[in-house]
């Protein structure tokens, strides 16, 4: 009997230092994999250029936005649909239902509770990087903004901060959280000169996606009150 417990001891030293063994082993893998991963700011780009151009993606969105002066946040949720180059369609769906389309070249953004769409020039709209424009044309990162690798806290994603090139009161600067194995941006910060902060957070990217042309294109409803945006 004492042998028996004495043997029954011994596997039981040996299943707790299996465990142990895996612990250890897998905060080190983990470790490993983080350290492989930090690249120079260079390569990242790149590589979120290739996941990026060239290509189309849908995905769900939370949006904070925050008016310092006021003391003001906001909530907002929804779906957008993005389409290299130019092409994006941001759905709201909480707190109320609203459309921002994009082809490129219009904007329209429709406001069904208000029975209003208000019609402008894309490029106008979004010169400055406003509404995660680059979304739909990566490359214009590099074109617009200087571009910064920031410390991170998180060891599975790189923190890049961009400062806009052309100086505006709209955007001073944009943090983005990219992955650090897909390279995909899954938050924007976006900050203006009065100190407000917009905030959105992406998730269940899916890649690839046929999206159709007439999601990037608006059919004004009759009867529906037309605005133009000031460029």
């Amino acid at each position: 009997m004492k042998s028996s417990a004495a043997a029954k001891f011994i596997q039981l030293l040996a299943v707790i230092a299996t465990i142990l063994s895996l612990m250890f082993s897998t905060g080190s893998a983990v470790k490993a994999f983080a350290a492989q991963a930090d690249l120079k700011l260079n390569q990242i780009l790149a590589r979120m250029e290739a996941q990026y151009t060239d290509n189309s993606f849908k995905a769900e969105f939370s949006q904070e936005s925050t008016l310092k002066a006021m003391d003001i946040t906001d909530f907002a949720a929804g779906k957008v649909f993005v389409r290299y180059p130019g092409m994006m369609r941001w759905e709201y769906e909480e707190p109320e239902k609203q459309v921002i389309i994009t082809d490129a070249k219009k904007l329209w953004i429709f406001r069904p509770a208000d029975n209003q769409v208000m019609i402008g020039s894309a490029p106008a709209f979004f010169s400055d990087g406003k509404g995660a424009s680059f979304l739909s044309d990566i490359n214009l990162i590099r074109k617009k903004f200087t571009i910064s690798l920031e410390k991170s806290n998180d060891s599975f994603f790189y923190e890049l901060k961009l400062k806009p090139l052309e100086k505006t009161l709209d955007v001073t600067d944009i943090h983005l959280s990219v992955t650090k194995n897909t390279f995909t941006v899954i938050r924007i910060v976006t900050y203006n000169s009065y100190g407000d902060q917009n905030r959105i957070e992406l998730l269940n990217h899916r890649f690839n996606e046929k999206l159709d042309d007439k999601l990037f294109s608006f059919d004004i409803p009759p009867g529906t009150d037309v605005l133009q945006i000031d460029e």
